[in-house]
């Protein structure tokens, strides 16, 4: 997959994530694992900008005698699933386009 729509999606994928209730990072991963996957490398990055671009908040509860960050998304970050989706009905379409005029090989 393109490295740059593979990051939007993950983007996308992590509040999507985080829209079923506040999380943290490894359990983020094993819920997009089924989808896409995604290592802790490539998730703490999108965390940090996610949270510069105001659509998630960060808290930390201590958890076995440490403190561990819980995500939690924010009404801007439930606009940008919003967004998506709308855009995903015109990636769709490009997709059908793609098709209609690229044979694909198995």
């Amino acid at each position: 997959m393109d490295v740059q729509i593979k990051r939007g999606l993950l983007e996308v994928c992590v509040l999507a994530a985080l829209n079923h209730g506040d999380s943290y990072g490894y359990q983020i991963i094993k819920d997009i694992e089924p989808y896409i996957s995604i290592s802790e490398s490539t998730l703490y990055p999108i965390l940090r900008r996610l949270e510069e671009g105001k659509h998630l908040t960060v808290y930390s509860i201590a958890h076995n005698g440490r403190l561990r960050k819980y995500y939690q998304i924010t009404d801007n970050g439930r606009l940008r699933l919003k967004d998506f989706a709308k855009e995903w009905e015109e990636i769709l379409n490009v997709y059908k386009f793609i098709i209609g005029e690229v044979e694909i090989n198995d």
